[in-house]
């Protein structure tokens, strides 16, 4: 199976069963819509929280679908005989996570507006919410894929999962937040290259890393 096969098939997965994927989806669109309800209604305030919120709310609704990224191939074996396929770990990973950031991170991507709606955000924010969230998801996606891959064989992997992956995602959030702030603020955006040279570490290193995960659990 090949690399462009294998992101098609979990593609078709994720939607035709719904689950976890629509799930997430639903969870970003909910939680960035309900927030500001809940905080005081002060737009100054809201609008320096926002990328912080926003970028965070994706990583959360990640998680949710994050659990089944290997655990179910994991189960029913369809992940030893990807395994011993013409695939090497590296470029099953790789597929794994650009699946994921397909199936879940480009949907929240084309909704982020809707957050920057909800939070009353100038018009000239709505592009930075974009570029913070579009930068960001793929390191979500790719740093989510290590702890999965470390998570699959255990029993409560699910609640492991987020201690594993949230704080290797501080940067994500403190760097989205930075630039949504920065744009309201009217200063120099010095945030995005960072989180476009955390986010590209991330999705380079992260194969090599969930590989030797996976092939950890394969051999126990």
């Amino acid at each position: 199976m090949s690399c462009v096969a294998l992101i098609e098939r979990d593609l078709r997965l994720a939607w035709r069963g719904g689950g976890s994927t629509l799930l997430a989806v639903a969870f970003f669109a909910t939680v960035v819509t309900l927030v500001p309800l809940g905080m005081a209604p002060i737009p100054g305030i809201l609008r320096a929280m926002a990328g912080g919120i926003v970028v965070l709310c994706a990583a959360l609704a990640a998680l949710l679908s994050l659990d089944d990224l290997f655990q179910t191939d994991f189960e029913d074996g369809s992940l030893d005989l990807l395994a011993t396929g013409p695939l090497s770990l590296e470029s099953l990973a790789a597929s794994k996570i650009a699946a994921h950031w397909l199936a879940t991170g480009f949907p929240i991507v084309a909704i982020s507006p809707l957050a920057a709606f909800a939070m009353e955000l100038p018009t000239n924010s709505f592009v930075e919410m974009l570029k913070a969230v579009a930068l960001g998801t793929p390191a979500i996606s790719a740093v989510g894929a290590i702890g999965a891959s470390l998570t699959m064989a255990a029993r409560r992997g699910g609640l492991i999962l987020p201690l594993i992956v949230l704080p290797l995602l501080t940067p994500v959030v403190i760097f989205g937040a930075g630039i949504v702030r920065s744009t309201g603020e009217g200063i120099p955006n010095g945030a995005v290259p960072y989180l476009a040279a955390y986010s590209l570490a991330a999705v380079l290193l992260s194969p090599f890393a969930t590989a030797a995960g996976l092939r950890m659990n394969l051999s126990a």
